[in-house]
Parts: structure tokens; C-alpha cells; sequence
């Protein structure tokens, strides 16, 4: 998809920075030529001739007309990583890259929910190349997700991290969206598919 259309000032987050989550040529061109890369802890990555802009956890940023703040979140590397929480215009939604469960969820939801919108990987993934294997997955289920969503207060469930193939020792639950439908139908939580480069358009 497109991601050098961008008006006004220029922000990229990142998560972390696995190459899949933070590819530098698809930042450098997001970016252009005097935007800035925003990340948290050690979750830089090497993306050269950008500008860029450390925040601690919980420490809102003003980018713009928007409000950015880091939160907890945890990898099955172990790799530094957060998810974000961006708000503006009176809407609020936090995007959490590849994490898998983890015991912050119930303080991010008390202090910065409820969320008009939850974007949460899916697919939980394992990692076969790590050895010894664990078999744990390394990513949120499907069934975690929609526990995440509750505790969040999530108007809307947006699945991510999902769908990939062909990676020797990664293997991804079986059909990842229809296990998702069925929790979240089980917890009343809306789910909204969206493929790349599609908007979100909020309910009126």
C-alpha cells in the first residue's frame, strides 16, 4: 500500500523492530525528507538519515493534532517492544504489533480505555527455529484476543499478524479468522476486517 501520501507533519511508530513491524525503506519513504520516527526503549531500529524521537512507557507525546502514548506490551523473543495508543479528534485506539499475553492488559484498559478500536495480532504463532522448541505460542491467539478486547473495552476488534505462509518453523493456528469470529461472537465483540490499505470508518 501507498505510505508516501501523507499532508502536513510526518510520524512514524513502531513497536519494535523486527523487519516485518519496522522496514526501514517503507519508514524512509513514509518519512520523506523531515519526518520523524517515534519509538520506546531499545526499539530502534536502523533506518539511516531519519529523525528520531525517544518516549518512555506511559509518557504522552503530542505529534500534531494527536496524542501518542507507549504501553507494555511482550514478544516471544523477548525483544524490547510496546503497543501504542494514539488519540485525537475525540477517538482513541491502540495498535499492539505482535505481543502475546501478557499481565498489563487490565492497567492499560482502566487507565486509557475504553478503545473505539483494538488492533490485535491473531495468529498464534510459533517458533519452530528457537530451539528447544516451546510449542507456546508466541503471539495472541485468536481466543486471546478477544480477552484482550474485553479488557480494553474495545468497541471494535481489528485483526492483525495474520495469514502468513511459507516461513520454515513458523506455523500459524488453523484458519486464525474463523476461530476469532467464533470468540468474539461468544464475548459480543464486533470484529472489523480490513484489507491493506483500507480505512476504518467509524460508526456514527
Amino acid at each position: 500500500m501507498p505510505v508516501n501520501d501523507a499532508k502536513g507533519d510526518r510520524f512514524v511508530l513502531i513497536t519494535h523492530r523486527h523487519p516485518d513491524h519496522a522496514d526501514p525503506v517503507a519508514i524512509q519513504e513514509a518519512l520523506g525528507t523531515n519526518g520523524t520516527l517515534v519509538y520506546a526503549g531499545a526499539g530502534v531500529p536502523n533506518v539511516p538519515g531519519v529523525r528520531t524521537r525517544a518516549c518512555a512507557l506511559y509518557e504522552p507525546q503530542i505529534l500534531g493534532d494527536f496524542t501518542v502514548t507507549a504501553v507494555p506490551a511482550a514478544d516471544g523473543y523477548g525483544d524490547p517492544q510496546v503497543s501504542w495508543i494514539v488519540s485525537a479528534a475525540g477517538r482513541r485506539i491502540i495498535h499492539c504489533g505482535d505481543t502475546l499475553w501478557h499481565g498489563f492488559w487490565w492497567q492499560i484498559g482502566r487507565q486509557y480505555g475504553p478503545f473505539d478500536a483494538a488492533f490485535l495480532p491473531i495468529n498464534g504463532a510459533r517458533f519452530r527455529w528457537r530451539q528447544p522448541a516451546s510449542e507456546i505460542p508466541a503471539v495472541l491467539t485468536p481466543e486471546q484476543a478477544v480477552a484482550a478486547a474485553v479488557i480494553l473495552g474495545a468497541r471494535t476488534l481489528v485483526p492483525i499478524h495474520f495469514g502468513i505462509e511459507g516461513a520454515e518453523g513458523y506455523l500459524e493456528v488453523e484458519q486464525p479468522v474463523e476461530a476469532l469470529r467464533a470468540a468474539a461472537a461468544r464475548r459480543d465483540i464486533k470484529v472489523s476486517m480490513l484489507d491493506p490499505g483500507e480505512w476504518l470508518d467509524w460508526d456514527r
